[in-house]
């Protein structure tokens, strides 16, 4: 049988965003891959340049619209590096909260659309929505958003935890670590579920480094590297952190790993609420950022839900100079290149989905 080019995207939600991917198929056996990006491409690194520091978390936030936090937290991250501002001890923890809450948002949101790829269920779709609507409404809560945020200021945070935070969020934190067992006991029994992603999708220990791979896929794959713990931040080094791996390398082993690691934001979480110090959390406002007397390049890392993020910047006066992101996402959809060879077309879907690519994340 001859080879067959078929288009797959770009449509939103199958391809988890504008992702087009040219498949070869010799029957329905993939040949070939080629992924087609730039749908979606703002130029946020050069517009972050035309604009005085604290004028672009709100941009940065745009560029994983599923864990909007966390870029706006690593660029702040970035700007007090290269200005020498020290985060005060009380904001730390609660960034530290606030992000291991956006992470299991982020993670729930991916297991939903998961299962709805590969066929499953839809009222798993909708369970994981109504559950990380809870999380939504305790980061609503402490920020005042409810989908972006732009709670961060240098040193600090634009708004505190307000009162009372901490006994909602041991409630939802029950309820979430009761539910992420429910669906781990409820997808695990399901036969159809454990055959689309078992031994689909394999990537070595050996594969993931060369290629690259970062965060939960990189992980999936038996290499236990994590930057909370490997190069820690704010005070994950008090909080006995754990990072969570698994051997499989196949679309399983990722999807366990995204379930650990909530589980894991879980106890992270109650941790910190348990030794939080009392004190200001409050960072420097906006007007008091003057002129930057000398240039400065840093580098900073974190690991954001999708993977290790990186954000590079020249500093000049009151303003980047330059400005350029590692993304999780354009490194990890790479692999769709190489993953899907030799498997058969359905395969493809279980395989895009244990990436968890978010398109803007890929066209900055």
């Amino acid at each position: 049988m001859g080879e067959t080019k078929i288009n797959i995207g770009p449509v939103h939600p199958s391809t988890h965003g504008v992702l087009r991917l040219v498949v070869t198929l010799d029957g329905d056996t993939i040949r070939k891959v080629e992924p087609h990006i730039g749908f979606l491409h703002r130029g946020v690194e050069k517009l972050v340049e035309t604009r005085m520091y604290m004028q672009s978390p709100s941009y940065m936030e745009k560029i994983d619209y599923v864990a909007p936090l966390s870029y706006d937290e690593l660029y702040v991250a970035t700007v007090e590096a290269a200005l020498g501002i020290t985060v005060k001890d009380r904001a730390q923890y609660v960034r530290l909260i606030q992000l291991e809450l956006q992470r299991i948002a982020s993670h729930l949101l991916w297991l939903g659309t998961a299962i709805n790829d590969i066929g499953q269920l839809f009222s798993v779709f909708m369970w994981c929505f109504k559950d990380r609507d809870i999380v939504l409404s305790l980061l609503e809560e402490a920020t005042g958003g409810r989908m972006f945020y732009v709670n961060q200021r240098l040193g600090g945070l634009n708004r505190d935890m307000a009162p009372g935070f901490d006994k909602h969020a041991y409630k939802a934190l029950d309820y979430l670590e009761k539910r992420i067992g429910e669906y781990q006991e409820y997808l695990e029994s399901n036969p159809i579920f454990m055959e689309r992603m078992k031994k689909i999708g394999i990537m070595s220990k050996e594969e993931a480094i060369s290629l690259g791979v970062t965060g939960p896929t990189l992980r999936g794959s038996g290499v236990e590297f994590d930057v909370r713990e490997n190069y820690p931040y704010y005070v994950y080094e008090k909080l006995h952190f754990n990072t969570q791996f698994e051997n499989g390398g196949d679309c399983f082993a990722r999807y366990r790993v995204r379930i650990n690691e909530m589980k894991e934001s879980i106890r992270l979480i109650r941790e910190a609420l348990h030794i939080i110090p009392e004190g200001d959390a409050i960072g420097m406002p906006i007007r008091l950022i003057g002129p930057q007397p000398k240039e400065k390049e840093v580098m900073v890392r974190r690991e954001l839900p999708r993977g290790e993020g990186m954000m590079y910047m020249v500093t000049e006066g009151q303003r980047p100079y330059r400005l350029s992101i590692r993304a999780p996402s354009f490194i990890n959809t790479a692999i769709l290149q190489h993953l899907p060879k030799g498997h058969r077309l359905q395969d493809l879907f279980p395989i895009l989905a244990s990436v968890d690519t978010v398109m803007a994340d890929v066209d900055r």
